[in-house]
């Protein structure tokens, strides 16, 4: 199985937690999934690992992998801390930040730019990542890096279907051009500030995303 393979697969099974498709408290059983998805048990039991590892669900001993329930306010507290860290990451980025990452900095929002254009919102979502990336390594700081990636991580689902909201993903890339500008311009607290308010959902933001996934779970119990 090739590694993007392998990433839709996971994917797949993670719009299926967000979206309520698998509920809180559901086994996720790996022969079951395995033959939904038409593959060995293997690649699903890696992909349960990785669930589990960003706590979408638990690993419990004689019961495998089951959902986790995340309420609505535990989601906003995360998107809170995420703001903050990217917000320092963003202040470092703009101090510290070489030719090496100016370019790969430069390269990735074209990339967003691209995807954005062509409307495809998982394209945009994989570059976007990417977009992410290299500001935490423009931070050049190994451990905010990490705590950065750690917690995208776990996010990853909800900014996927963050992303399909109406007219968000080309608000979000006119951001990251906000955010480019002031990190190459070494302007700190306007990269600061620009990624905070580019990651926290707030009042209609997080209204939206709410509403999102409270629709997705509706179609999913439909069908």
């Amino acid at each position: 199985m090739s590694e993007n393979t392998f990433y839709k697969l996971r994917d797949e099974i993670e719009n299926g937690i967000v979206t309520g498709e698998f509920e809180p408290g559901d086994r996720l059983d790996e022969t079951q999934l395995a033959a939904r998805f038409g593959v060995s048990r293997t690649p699903i039991r890696e992909a349960l690992m990785q669930l589990s590892a960003i706590g979408l669900v638990e690993i419990r001993p004689r019961r495998g992998a089951c959902v986790i329930d995340h309420p609505p306010q535990y989601v906003f507290e995360m998107f809170e801390v995420m703001g903050e860290l990217e917000a320092m990451a963003g202040a470092l980025a703009a101090r510290r930040h070489t030719d090496a990452d100016r370019l790969a900095l430069s390269a990735s929002h074209e990339r967003c730019l691209a995807s954005a254009a062509s409307g495809d919102t998982d394209a945009y979502y994989y570059d976007n990542e990417v977009f992410h990336h290299a500001i935490y390594t423009a931070s050049h700081s190994a451990f905010l890096k990490d705590q950065c990636v750690m917690l995208h991580r776990r996010l990853r689902p909800y900014r996927r279907l963050q992303l399909r909201v109406r007219n968000r993903m080309q608000i979000s890339v006119r951001e990251h051009g906000s955010i480019v500008e002031a990190i190459l311009a070494g302007n700190a607290e306007e990269a600061r500030s620009e990624l905070r308010s580019h990651i926290i959902v707030q009042g209609d933001r997080f209204s939206d995303l709410v509403a999102g996934i409270q629709a997705m779970k509706m179609h999913a119990k439909a069908r």
